[in-house]
Parts: structure tokens; C-alpha cells; sequence
């Protein structure tokens, strides 16, 4: 016979939280996270934002999706897009309510950590040939080095055409590497902090040690890589100027565990989260409010430049949207609701120095919801209001949508900003939202499915919610 609950117990449960694992929670749920992330993986193997959104657009025409025109009244319902720059991606479901009441808005980043050409990188030395390297975003840089590598980007060529490249994806492919020092002649290097063990420009990409057939010519290794990119793309080494290339980790997205309930792979800051809100964003329907998704460009450098968050092109947008309807999209805003779907660091058993174990995330606990970012003292932060979380946490609670709160570290080790800081700048309440990931911003990232799955669970819910923003 099941003991009767004490008056403790009771209180406990009524007054106290204490989050559980999601399979303890709904058995259904692992299978359902399983189905959900292999197209997961599938968008995850798509390694640039240029190739993400060349991914995603034919997917979204195929759900009904037509490009934006400017001066187009749409009605509810209706589904539309808008590229910029072949870097960042707008989407919108058309509500029942007019524009003027407000959005419900979820915005993603789909660039992560790369090695990026340098304009001029291709160089000879001692009989091999290199392109030199300029790191994109926060990385260690000790894990790039000895390990397979894939090129990709795109070439603009001297009469105004566009290549696309991608050189080490297919089993047929080569791959290639930076080299690392041999650890019997490494005893200088290794005494060295992590930080300064290895130089940025040290990162040279190994491209090649077989010669041009001609004694006449002095960079033979050079010109013999040089003339297998010219014959495959027609490229000359001037064009590399005008190029956007860079080298990425080969290994495609692959279930991690004997029990398949992880995945590791690479980008998954933040293309995790971009997938959950995609998703989210495709199978919304006859829902209240507009719902706007934005895939943009550049958080891991700040998100400047005329793809990143801190561009006009989400305003400007916004402007061209509901100018038909007679808004402002400054009254739109101050109406509506964003969540800032980032990833956040779980728990890492190995490392559990730099945790408060009090305000930290644990993989398997469902999505994050961070109140505010930044690094020690709140640098660079937006701190969502009491009424903000309060509006989130009623939506995902009703819908019984598990969820844990969490913070990037303890105060005085460091931390890390999202893109809330940038879009909450436009008088519009955001919250961060995201998934649990460990080993962020190395090459290979570690998530669970279950996150994944629950993510879209809670975006779906806000995206559907009727409730009045207070």
C-alpha cells in the first residue's frame, strides 16, 4: 500500500520546483524527438548561412510560401519570405488579428565558428601549398588544428557570375587540414598557456604537395593547385579577393550514445535553434497573432554589417509590410513579443567548477529560458522584463511544456550575449530561448533530442498563443 503523502510532501510539490528529465516525463517523447531530428540533421548538414537559406526557401515554396511584394495587402493565412543578401531569411503566417495589434516573432542565427579565407590566401612554402586563414567568431583555437576539413562558399568571378564551391562533403572528396606540431618535439609549445600554445597564423589550411610540370615555373605546388581550381571552377587567384570561402569540419551530423538520444555535430550554435523555429514557423496556422521568423547573420562577430541584427533590413522590412495596412512599424513593435532563440551551456560534469549549480541548464531538461545574457556584470544584455517572463512562463506552463531556467556561467568567470540585445533595441519585449548544448563552439557540438524536439514544442505554443501582451 502506497504511503500517504505528508503535509511536507504536499507543500513541497505546491511550493518548490524541481525539474526532471524529459523521459521521465513522457515516454512518447523519445520517439517523437528521434522523428523530429532527422530532418534535423539533414538541415544541420548544410554548413554556411549562404547554403542554410538556399536549403530552407525551396522547402518553404513548397509549403506555400511566395516571396514578399512590397505593396501587397496579405491576408490570414498567408505565407511569405524574404531573402536578403542570400545570408539572412524572413518568414511570416499572416494572423487572424490586423498587424497593428502586434507580432509574435522568433529570430535565430545561422552563422557559427569557421575558418574564413583571407583575401589573399594562397601561398607556397618548402614544396606545400597553404591558404592563410582569419578565424570567424569565438573558437579555441588548438581544436582546428589536425583534423578533416571541408571547403565551402562562394567565388564572384571577373564578369559579375557566382560560383559555389563545396570540396569535402562527398566520400569521394578530399578533405583538408591544418597542421599540428608532433607532441616528441613539442616541449616548448606545450608549456605554453592553451590561449597562446598556438597562433592564429599558425592556422594555415594544407592544400597540396605535387608539382606544376614545368621547371620554368617557381611556386610549382602553388600553380599546380591554383590550375585544379581554375579547371573545376574556372577560378584565378585574383578572384579570391572577391570571394567568400572557408573551411569547416568534413564530419556530417551523427547520433551520439548507445542510445541515440544526443546528436554531435558541427554549427549547432545556433542552427538548433533555427530548425525548432523553422519548424515551427512552417506548421503554424490559423493562429491569432502574425508570427515573423528570422534567420539572420553575424551574432558570432557582434551582428554588425548589413546581414547581422544590428541592420536596418528587419525594420526596414517590417516598415514594408505593414505600411499597406496603415501601421507603424515602431507602434507594431512596442505590441509584440520576441523570442531570442540561442543556445545555452549545459552543465559539463567534467567542468562543473564554472557552473552555479542553482541557475545553469542540464542537457535532457527541455529548452532554456534565460532572463538575461551578457558577461559579469550584465555587459551587453537585454534583462527581459518581470512581465515578459511572466507572459512566457504562462504560455509554456499552460501548454505543459517543460522548461528549465538558466544562466551562461557563474558571474565573475565570463558569459556571452545573444541576438536579444540587438532586437530589443526596437522598444520590442524579448526573452532568450533556447537549447542546452555542451562543448559549444567547438568543432563538433553535443546536444540532446529531446531538447530539439521540446524547442519547437514551446515555440509552436508561443507562436499559437491569443494572449494579450500586458
Amino acid at each position: 500500500m502506497e504511503d500517504k503523502k505528508s503535509k511536507g510532501q504536499i507543500l513541497e510539490e505546491k511550493l518548490l520546483s524541481k525539474p526532471k528529465s524529459l523521459g521521465e516525463i513522457e515516454n512518447t517523447l523519445l520517439e517523437q524527438s528521434r522523428e523530429f531530428c532527422e530532418g534535423y540533421k539533414e538541415f544541420l548538414s548544410h554548413k554556411t548561412e549562404r547554403e542554410i537559406v538556399d536549403y530552407v526557401v525551396p522547402m518553404l515554396e513548397k509549403k506555400g510560401y511566395e516571396e514578399f511584394r512590397h505593396g501587397t495587402e496579405y491576408v490570414a493565412g498567408d505565407k511569405i519570405y524574404m531573402v536578403n543578401r542570400g545570408k539572412t531569411l524572413i518568414m511570416v503566417t499572416v494572423g487572424k488579428r490586423g498587424i497593428s495589434e502586434g507580432a509574435r516573432i522568433g529570430v535565430s542565427h545561422i552563422d557559427s565558428p569557421r575558418l574564413d579565407f583571407k583575401p589573399n590566401p594562397l601561398f607556397e612554402s618548402m614544396g606545400m601549398a597553404y591558404f592563410k586563414t582569419h578565424y570567424y567568431g569565438g573558437i579555441k583555437k588548438y581544436q582546428w588544428f589536425a583534423i578533416p576539413l571541408s571547403l565551402h562558399g562562394v567565388v564572384c568571378l571577373k564578369n559579375g557570375s557566382t560560383v559555389k564551391i563545396s570540396i569535402g562533403e562527398k566520400e569521394d572528396e578530399p578533405r583538408f587540414c591544418v597542421t599540428d606540431l608532433l607532441p616528441h618535439l613539442a616541449q616548448n609549445q606545450m608549456k605554453k598557456p592553451m590561449a597562446e600554445a598556438l597562433e592564429g597564423e599558425q592556422m594555415n589550411i594544407l592544400a597540396g604537395c605535387w608539382t606544376y610540370p614545368d621547371d620554368k615555373v617557381s611556386e610549382k605546388v602553388k600553380l599546380n593547385v591554383m590550375s585544379i581550381m581554375h579547371e573545376k571552377y574556372g577560378i584565378t587567384e585574383s578572384d579570391f579577393l572577391s570571394a567568400e570561402l572557408c573551411a569547416v569540419p568534413s564530419c556530417k551530423p551523427m547520433d551520439l550514445g548507445f542510445d541515440g538520444s544526443m546528436i554531435i555535430g558541427y554549427g549547432q550554435d545556433d542552427r538548433v535553434c533555427a530548425y525548432s523555429n523553422l519548424m515551427a514557423e512552417i506548421d503554424t496556422k490559423d493562429q491569432e497573432y502574425t508570427t515573423i521568423t528570422v534567420f539572420a547573420d553575424k551574432e558570432e562577430t557582434g551582428s554588425d554589417g548589413n546581414t547581422g541584427m544590428r541592420s536596418t533590413f528587419f525594420r526596414d522590412f517590417l516598415e514594408d509590410f505593414v505600411s499597406v495596412y496603415g501601421a507603424e512599424s515602431r507602434h507594431v513593435l512596442q505590441k509584440s513579443v520576441c523570442l531570442s532563440c540561442d543556445v545555452n551551456a549545459a552543465v559539463d560534469p567534467a567542468f562543473p567548477e564554472v557552473f552555479e549549480m542553482n541557475n545553469c541548464s542540464f542537457l535532457n531538461r527541455g529548452p532554456v529560458v534565460s532572463k538575461y545574457t551578457g558577461s559579469r556584470g550584465k555587459y551587453s544584455t537585454n534583462d527581459a522584463s518581470a512581465e515578459t517572463m511572466g507572459f512566457l512562463r504562462r504560455i509554456l506552463d499552460e501548454n505543459k511544456i517543460p522548461w528549465q531556467v538558466g544562466e551562461l556561467g557563474k558571474v565573475d568567470i565570463g558569459g556571452g550575449g545573444t541576438i536579444a540585445s540587438e532586437i530589443s533595441v526596437h522598444n520590442l519585449d524579448t526573452v532568450d530561448m533556447g537549447v542546452p548544448v555542451l562543448s559549444m563552439h567547438a568543432p563538433m557540438e553535443v546536444v540532446s533530442k529531446a531538447d530539439v524536439y521540446m524547442l519547437y514544442k514551446a515555440i509552436s505554443a508561443f507562436y499559437a498563443s491569443a494572449y494579450v501582451k500586458d
